[in-house]
């Protein structure tokens, strides 16, 4: 595994295509953008278990795993720098607020470090903002309560951008950790003008992350000068593989089978 090595590769990637500006970035700055997504409902054990094994080859930020997997996949990462993480009220926000806090609370239990939630997609097209703010604040203060992190997921393709601009407000003022832009199974994915909205309209303090259509590494880097600070990945393997060898830097050596997610 080259952990300790990717960790200490501080060269310089120098990125100008596709209209983004010369930017200055390492190895590191760039793995640990990505959520590593291990979600797809057809993935068998040993996938899951490789994609675990990737997240950490790659040194990746963290691995999103379908929810009864996130256990074992806390137990394979535990030492690293690599989260685990899991879903919460996936993919459709429907679940009622309890349930919702079951999920949190066994999540949190089996390891859980990072938790993405959906918000309830029905109530934000009804117009039920108290509803809205108090499914969130549910999960983010049992999280928060436990020491550990929330992406709260809009799926944004259903939205008017009112409506996004009202929860990137709620979720300022509920502290979460990230909003997050999509699923990856709703009818579109992130972006660039999502991306910017809720940029603009969240505070500094919340972090904004990508999710569908992020598929190489120009794409992520595109996303990183929008001031998106995390991205899902099923990909991982090639972009940071790309990353590595426009920085001029040797190849990661596997552990594992290469395994991915859904294909957003």
């Amino acid at each position: 595994m080259c952990r300790s090595r990717v960790s200490a590769d501080r060269v310089t990637l120098r990125f100008g295509r596709i209209g983004v500006n010369v930017m200055d970035y390492t190895y590191e700055d760039i793995a640990k953008m990505i959520d590593h997504s291990l979600l797809n409902p057809s993935l068998p054990a040993r996938e899951l278990e490789t994609g675990c094994r990737l997240a950490l080859d790659y040194n990746a930020a963290s691995v999103c795993i379908l929810p009864y997997y996130l256990k074992r996949c806390a137990e394979i990462l535990k030492g690293s720098s690599v989260n685990a993480s899991t879903t919460i009220g996936f993919p459709h926000g429907g679940h009622t607020t309890a349930v919702k806090l079951a999920e949190a609370r066994q999540a949190l239990a089996d390891g859980g470090q990072e938790l993405d939630m959906v918000v309830n997609i029905s109530a934000v097209l009804s117009g039920n903002w108290t509803y809205v703010r108090s499914d969130i604040r549910a999960v983010i203060e049992a999280t928060h309560d436990a020491g550990q992190k929330v992406k709260v997921i809009f799926e944004n393709c259903y939205l008017n951008n009112d409506q996004k601009i009202e929860l990137c407000r709620i979720c300022g003022e509920l502290n979460a950790d990230w909003v997050k832009t999509s699923t990856g199974y709703g009818t579109g994915g992130a972006t660039d003008e999502d991306l910017i909205l809720m940029r603009k309209h969240t505070p500094s303090h919340v972090q904004v992350k990508a999710a569908g259509g992020v598929r190489d590494l120009d794409a992520l880097l595109r996303v990183r000068a929008l001031g998106v600070s995390r991205s899902g990945a099923t990909r991982t393997a090639a972009m940071l593989d790309e990353c590595r060898l426009r920085l001029g830097l040797s190849p990661i050596v596997r552990t594992g089978a290469a395994a991915g997610g859904h294909s957003k």
